[in-house]
């Protein structure tokens, strides 16, 4: 496929959504996947009840995806037994043998994420193809700094790192992704997917409804 022509319509997540407004506003403007996010740290972070209640409140046909970082088995138990979800997606350091054994015991779909910040990041992408049912590929937190999250830190990483490169599983790009940005992005990598948290939020952790309808109406132009 030559770089920039897009074959499949767009397909666009917004994670860390809190409010049932922002979940339908989203679902109404396009987007595929809405994200709920079940790390503490996070502003976007949910109890289970609330989630509970923004994922049955969701319109068919959009997937449910519960943002997760290096969960144990009591954490993941409880979580599916609580909250309706079609998929989940694993933020921490889950090697490609957890990730195997979270999709088994969950019976759900996996998203592993991959931090991308140089070349040799790149390469460990392979090592979740073959176990993993979708990646998504975000720029990798900084080293150091307060209030420093796996994702959702408003950052990108070198588009030109993954320009022209296709991997075996359907993938995401995420990473500072804004409305200004997104068709950049998509043009630089190749993209059919897009995953957007801080770039829709008018403060942290708060989303932006003019700011989801503006980012997935540039996405998907």
């Amino acid at each position: 496929m030559p770089q920039g022509q897009r074959t499949v319509p767009m397909k666009i997540k917004i994670c860390g959504l809190t409010s049932a407004a922002a979940v339908a506003h989203a679902a109404d403007a396009g987007a595929a996947y809405v994200g709920f996010n079940f790390y503490p740290p996070s502003p976007r972070a949910l109890e289970f009840d609330a989630a509970r209640a923004l994922a049955e409140g969701a319109p068919a046909g959009v997937t449910r995806v519960a943002l997760v970082v290096d969960a144990d088995d009591a954490f993941l138990d409880r979580l599916v037994a609580t909250v309706p979800l079609d998929m989940l997606q694993l933020h921490g350091h889950e090697s490609p043998e957890r990730v195997t054994e979270i999709g088994a015991r969950t019976g759900l779909p996996v998203m592993k994420v991959i931090g991308i910040r140089d070349g040799g990041d790149v390469a460990r992408i392979a090592e979740y193809e073959a176990v993993a049912d979708q990646l998504l590929i975000d720029a990798k937190p900084p080293r150091q700094g307060v209030g420093i999250l796996p994702g959702g830190n408003a950052l990108s990483f070198d588009w030109r790192l993954i320009a022209g490169r296709r991997w075996a599983r359907p993938w995401l790009l995420a990473g500072g992704l804004t409305a200004s940005n997104v068709a950049t992005a998509i043009r630089l990598t190749g993209a059919e997917q897009v995953d957007v948290s801080s770039g829709v939020e008018s403060t942290r952790g708060v989303k932006d409804l003019e700011k989801i309808s503006a980012f997935i109406g540039a996405a998907s132009a």
